[in-house]
């Protein structure tokens, strides 16, 4: 099993749950420049990272690889409790961080730079701020009283966690939100965590 890999990304997440798994894997990182080249193409057209790649089977989209893992590896019990309603709630809250908070970071990570206007593209990224803070509020809610954002340790946690780091890393107010705070020191100081960051150049 190998993981292609860009530090920092949202790939890092699954190089977390990797870690988290304990079975022997490799990683590649990748730069753009080497996302965007034609043999990286063939295994993801979109030039995106994560891909994984299982015995000839490449798979990419983060949520997919992350549904891939825990599937072939139940004993790491990162999916939940093991009842419909566990497996519901990792679903909820990885969809959550996935199809809401991921995508809100795109003009904070140049999307809106077509615009041409510098005025126009830092109200893009104000509003930017201000949707993710919303986000963020309610992470930060579900965390009250539960260490883990689904109740239980799993693969929206890293997931979450990544994106607190560019939210960190991109001006986004979390002022007053504890439990989000302190979900962030658990991830930061998890070992797992730790030698995934080294291992990719992360501080």
């Amino acid at each position: 099993m190998k993981l292609y890999t860009s530090p920092g990304a949202c790939s890092t997440a699954d190089h977390i749950v990797l870690e988290w798994i304990g079975k022997p894997f490799e990683f590649e990182t990748v730069s753009r420049e080497q996302r965007a080249a034609p043999e990286f193409r063939k295994l993801n057209p979109a030039g995106a990272v994560p891909v994984l790649e299982d015995q000839g089977y490449v798979l990419t989209q983060n949520m997919a690889i992350l549904h891939y893992l825990v599937d072939k590896h139940p004993e790491a019990k990162l999916d939940g409790d093991g009842t419909p309603k566990g497996r519901a709630e990792v679903n909820r809250w990885l969809a959550f961080v996935n199809a809401d908070v991921h995508p809100s970071f795109k003009p904070l990570f140049g999307a809106t730079a077509y615009l041409e206007d510098p005025a126009m593209i830092e109200k893009s990224k104000a509003q930017a701020r201000s949707t993710l803070r919303g986000y963020y509020e309610r992470a930060n809610n579900q965390l009250k009283g539960r260490d883990w954002i689904a109740g239980s340790r799993s693969i929206a946690d890293p997931y979450l966690f990544i994106t607190t780091r560019w939210a960190k890393a991109t001006g986004v107010d979390l002022g007053g939100f504890d439990h989000l705070e302190a979900h962030y020191a658990r991830m930061q100081a998890d070992p797992g965590v730790q030698k995934a960051f080294k291992a990719e150049g992360l501080s």
